[in-house]
This record gives C-alpha cells, sequence and structure tokens, in this order.
C-alpha cells in the first residue's frame, strides 16, 4: 500500500502554472485524456482510468487534513486488463464519469496535474507520494507546503472535494 498527501486548487491560469513547474525543472510526462469511471464501493472509491499515459484501476480512501488530503491506496494496477476490470468492477454500480484532459509533471516523488475537467474548470494538483512507507506523513505535507507557495496557491483556490 501507498500514500500520498494531495492538495487541489482552482487553477485561473493553467500556463503560468505550467510555466513555474519548468522553471522548478519538473519533467513533463505528457498530456493524457482520460475519462475517470467512479464505482460504487464498501471501502473508499473504486476507480477505472482510461488514458493514453495512465491506465489504471485503483481502490482507496481519502480523509481530509486541513487544507490538503491523505489517501491510502489498496489497490493500483497499471494497464487492467478487460478481465481484470470486469472480475473487480462487473456487477457495480456507476456512480459517475469525469473527463478531463490533464497535464502530468513530476518532481521527484512529487507529482502535479494541471486539468481541464469537462463542465468543471482548471484545477492544479500536488500529489507527494510515498510509495513504500519511508518518506513519511510530515516530509509529504512540507512537499506540499512547499509547492503550494511556489504555485502560488490561495487559501480561497483550495477545493476541497474530488471532482464527483
Amino acid at each position: 500500500m501507498y500514500a500520498d498527501i494531495t492538495i487541489k486548487a482552482h487553477c485561473d491560469n493553467p500556463a503560468e502554472a505550467e510555466s513555474i513547474l519548468l522553471g522548478l525543472n519538473a519533467t513533463y510526462q505528457g498530456q493524457d485524456v482520460q475519462t475517470d469511471t467512479h464505482y460504487e464501493t464498501d471501502l473508499g472509491k473504486l476507480k477505472y482510468r482510461k488514458g493514453n499515459v495512465e491506465h489504471v484501476l485503483m481502490q482507496y480512501n481519502r480523509v481530509q487534513l486541513d487544507d490538503a488530503k491523505k489517501t491510502e491506496v489498496y489497490l493500483y494496477l497499471k494497464n487492467p486488463t478487460a478481465a481484470t476490470i470486469t472480475a473487480v468492477c462487473g456487477g457495480k454500480k456507476v456512480i459517475a464519469e469525469v473527463r478531463k484532459v490533464r497535464k502530468i509533471f513530476f518532481i521527484d516523488n512529487v507529482k502535479f496535474h494541471i486539468d481541464q475537467v469537462e463542465g468543471q474548470g482548471n484545477f492544479l494538483e500536488i500529489e507527494a507520494i510515498d510509495l513504500d512507507g519511508s518518506v513519511g506523513e510530515e516530509v509529504l505535507r512540507q512537499q506540499c507546503d512547499y509547492y503550494k507557495e511556489q504555485l502560488q496557491i490561495q487559501e480561497e483556490d483550495l477545493v476541497p472535494e474530488g471532482y464527483i
């Protein structure tokens, strides 16, 4: 199981956010056109993300922490087969679909998304990731706070909920 700390905010100027990230020597991973299908589940959230860069099936739980969210990931399968998707999601009720265009950047263990979400607008996410428990929540929080400041994210721009 891996964990992350995430900050999500409205982004009025995606081009400026991208420029700041590149100025911080972020590595651009590409632009992804994604459809996230969310399923009803008893534990956390179950999501199938279909994209050309990120294609995953995941189950996770999010907890609100002040201006950030802590995510514990229980299942994360890259490039799941149709049979796996059917085995995990088959028979479950679809509760929402979210379509977005996402630009993906990395600085070390921190992932950044600049999202244009259909019907909702533009968003910026900072996701500090701990794959094996070696980084720790305190460092993840410090990383999020540092990049929040660098990206000039204001408190009033923060978004505590997901896209659904």
